[in-house]
């Protein structure tokens, strides 16, 4: 018999009993981005992709708890994680390993792809139709591959 702790409540799992038949609810919260610098990551993601700033509280030490979301969210936010090492450092900008990392959904395509193109956002090439929907990829200040994202109508 194991033990886990579910909204405040203990539930006791038989042996080979999963929880997810227990009605489990969870969701991704915050993905963390590695960047060089709280502030600048900040700007260009406040300012170049319109992203609103959901907290910045300092933790001491240098380190801030940083979250981010695209304008009237209700998904997983991006939490901005400074690198405080060479390791972390060297990540920056290829947390993905050279592939698009984050996908930037939209309801309108053309919109938030000019706005971009005017505030210097660096495409890697030129928008295309998928039989998904509508994509192009960019990077962040960092090189960090996104695609702009726009799902075809169901």
């Amino acid at each position: 018999m194991s033990l886990c702790l579910k909204s405040g409540k203990i539930l006791f799992l038989n042996r080979g009993e999963n929880i997810m038949n227990k009605s489990v609810e969870q969701k991704i919260g915050n993905i963390a981005l590695v960047v060089e610098n709280y502030d600048d990551a900040i700007d260009f993601y406040t300012k170049k992709l319109q992203f609103e700033l959901i907290e910045d509280t300092d933790l001491g030490g240098g380190k801030r708890w940083v979250q981010i979301s695209p304008p009237n969210s209700t998904g997983t936010n991006l939490l901005l994680a400074q690198a405080s090492n060479d390791e972390q450092l060297k990540s920056v900008g290829h947390q993905a390993g050279g592939r698009v990392f984050l996908f930037l959904q939209t309801n309108d395509f053309w919109r938030d792809y000019e706005f971009m193109q005017a505030q210097g956002v660096e495409f890697t090439e030129e928008p295309r139709v998928e039989e998904y929907g509508t994509v192009v990829v960019f990077k962040d200040l960092y090189g960090t591959k996104w695609d702009l994202l726009q799902l075809n109508q169901k």
